[in-house]
């Protein structure tokens, strides 16, 4: 009987040329992404923070990755919809989630029958930029400060009326936090929008707001509303003038808008990464930093573990703050 071991040997010897042959192939097919177009899920019309800094980094991606990335907006059902279609996309580095905080924290500690779970369904890449909010007053109120307007509500319980975009939207837990901090009772007059909050609060209609410092600027320089206090933590650059929260003993009231990039969970971590320092780099951009601070956009390089952070952090705080003014949203 003839031996096989020569046969064995043949056929082991083309199984490690096979294996060595293959190598470079599988290797070049994991470096080939991205070797089609991107694309970004805003769940936001288009307009405002969320899509603008959206737009502003995609424009840069692309010059990057030398392939196009498109911004599609998604709204609806407060922000669900883009969400739910982007925790159901393919997890192959194509689709990518720009949002806010109200999307990834707010929604998630009001509401326990969202289609998708945050920390299951979406890996994050990076916060990309925040925006200052401010609480302001119209300017016949005599308020020059935020302790004029704790001192009197103190003195009348429910006295001092905030205007909010509807229950458990950002103003009202904004203005329960700082309720709750300061242990007074302020009464949440709800509006349908920012732009109708804001109306109100040029007419005198309501005491107080809490709005971005890009929507409340131009009537600040008017003469229109003042403003009292940055109601995140630490003062802004935009701002330098107007204490942050921290400095006056309430930090615990801070709440500041953040906006995001995520990707569906199971994105490969490589392409992730590669992911967070491309848009970290953009964001050091002096040209990108000069269109985001046009829009009172402050860029934050911060990574995926940072972002998580915040995102579990400020999830925390609201279902705390929920659960003490009995806050729930059922759709």
């Amino acid at each position: 009987m003839r031996s096989t071991l020569p046969r064995r040997r043949a056929l082991l010897s083309l199984a490690a040329l096979s294996t060595t042959m293959l190598a470079p192939l599988v290797s070049r097919a994991q470096q080939a992404w991205p070797s089609r177009g991107l694309r970004v899920i805003v769940p936001f019309p288009p307009g405002g923070a969320t899509d603008t800094s959206a737009r502003i980094v995609a424009e840069q991606l692309a010059l990057r990755l030398r392939q196009p990335v498109v911004v599609e907006n998604k709204p609806g059902a407060a922000t669900v919809i883009g969400m739910e279609a982007a925790a159901k996309a393919a997890p192959d580095g194509y689709t990518l989630l720009v949002t806010g905080g109200g999307s990834l924290s707010v929604l998630p500690a009001l509401r326990n029958n969202l289609p998708y779970d945050v920390a299951r369904d979406f890996v994050p890449i990076t916060q990309l930029v925040s925006a200052p909010v401010v609480i302001i007053t119209p300017a016949g109120r005599p308020f020059q400060k935020l302790a004029d307007v704790i001192a009197a509500a103190k003195a009348r319980p429910n006295g001092i009326r905030y205007a909010t975009y509807g229950a458990g939207s950002a103003p009202h837990l904004a203005g329960e936090l700082l309720a709750s901090t300061t242990g007074t009772d302020l009464e949440a007059i709800p509006y349908k929008g920012a732009s109708e909050s804001l109306v109100a609060l040029l007419r005198g209609e309501v005491d107080l707001g809490f709005e971005t410092l890009s929507a409340a600027s131009a009537h600040v320089k008017a003469g229109r509303l003042r403003i009292l206090s940055l109601n995140g933590e630490q003062r802004s650059s935009f701002a330098p003038e107007v204490p942050g929260m921290g400095e006056q003993g309430l930090a615990a009231a801070a709440m500041e808008a953040f906006y995001c990039m995520t990707a569906p969970a199971g994105t490969p971590a490589d392409i992730t990464a590669r992911l967070a320092r491309e848009v970290q780099d953009i964001l050091k951009q002096a040209d990108v930093r000069e269109k985001l601070a046009s829009q009172f956009l402050e860029p934050v390089a911060q990574g995926p573990e940072a972002m998580a952070a915040l995102v579990k952090s400020q999830t925390a705080k609201y279902k705390a703050v929920a659960l003490k003014a009995k806050i729930e949203l059922t759709s």
